[in-house]
């Protein structure tokens, strides 16, 4: 189950009963937490093709701890301006 960011669930990432926080590139705040489990991913996906995002990549980083960071979606995009 996908927890999403709040002051109680960071509480619970801080105490070590969530094992995965999930980030979003570009964004200071995670998007929440998780177990890590495949139901997990799984979850991701559907809110993903919820918002019309296909092929989600998530990039899972392990931690000394053994639990684990996951980002997902791709880095942000900016335009670059013409100096004319």
């Amino acid at each position: 189950m996908i927890y999403f960011y709040d002051h109680t669930n960071l509480n619970r990432w801080n105490r070590g009963e969530l094992q995965v926080r999930i980030d979003i590139p570009g964004k200071r705040l995670p998007l929440g937490y998780c177990d890590g489990t495949e139901e997990d991913e799984a979850e991701l996906h559907d809110i993903a093709q919820n918002e019309d995002v296909e092929n989600l990549p998530i990039a899972k980083k392990l931690l000394k701890t053994g639990r684990q960071i996951w980002t997902v979606g791709h880095p942000p995009v900016y335009e670059e301006e013409d100096e004319d």
